[in-house]
């Protein structure tokens, strides 16, 4: 049986995408670094689909994660077909205001983790017939976002990154998708220091996080290099495209203002 390897596995997109492939009928490898919230995840998994599902506990913001979770997988001595690289997270506020050991934190999860764990899972998954490596990135990756700069560069990466590697795996069996969900219905905003009226107007446009999931593993099956779930962020991403950058950017920054924790 063909097994899904997913970070950042415990809550949100991340737990929804792993339900979603577990329904399908693949086994999956969970990684994240809440123990509680993988038991439940893995259990619930089991039970509700005959799958097989096993976890791996750690920071995947530690430089080294990846070569632990490779060793883990590997002394498992599974058969890997999809990695999905979800782990990640924002901060808003003024770049100067930041903390930047904690902004930092935030590059090396967001880039340099997801980065090592392509090199280090995609000669394993290249050797499989059909394999898969889906990222998760942003409608944030298409402009420039005053407030949550580092974070929409991030994810800029993400975008960047994954279009390239599919071009380069192409010739082999594995593809890379990149979906770039807008606001969607997980504890993101909470951590990224919105304040309550920020919180209050998100909570009118978010998805959910089994319908970007849904739409996430499809496209991915379906070998699309690029995917924004929602016909709003569609919108979001196309007009990003259309209009000169410095409107989109006095825009973001605007909203962003209205929104932002003080």
């Amino acid at each position: 049986m063909a097994y899904a390897l997913i970070t950042g596995a415990g809550k949100g997109i991340g737990k929804a995408i792993a339900l979603e492939l577990a329904a399908r009928g693949y086994d999956i490898l969970l990684v994240s670094r809440t123990e509680n919230d993988l038991i439940a995840l893995a259990e619930q998994a089991r039970q509700s689909y005959g799958v097989q599902a096993s976890y791996w506990v750690g920071d995947l913001s530690a430089p080294d994660a990846a070569r632990h979770v490779f060793d883990w997988v590997t002394s498992l001595n599974v058969s890997l077909e999809v990695l999905v690289n979800n782990a990640g997270y924002g901060m808003s506020g003024l770049f100067l205001q930041q903390d930047y050991n904690k902004l930092e934190n935030m590059m090396q999860l967001n880039m340099l983790s997801l980065t090592a764990f392509i090199h280090r899972f995609a000669p394993s998954l290249q050797q499989q017939k059909r394999s898969y490596i889906l990222n998760v990135a942003s409608t944030a990756a298409y402009q420039a976002t005053p407030g949550l700069s580092t974070y929409a560069a991030s994810k800029t990466y993400v975008l960047a990154l994954s279009r390239g590697l599919n071009q380069e795996f192409k010739r082999s069996g594995l593809s890379v998708t990149c979906i770039c969900p807008g606001p969607t219905n997980t504890a993101f905003f909470e951590r990224a220091n919105l304040g309550a009226k920020g919180l209050e107007q998100i909570k009118k446009v978010h998805m959910e996080s089994r319908d970007v999931a849904r739409i996430a593993v499809k496209a991915m099956l379906k070998r699309k290099p690029e995917v924004v779930p929602g016909l709003q962020n569609k919108s979001v991403a196309f007009l990003s495209w259309l209009l000169p950058k410095s409107v989109i950017e006095s825009v973001a920054d605007r909203l962003l203002k209205g929104v932002m924790k003080e």
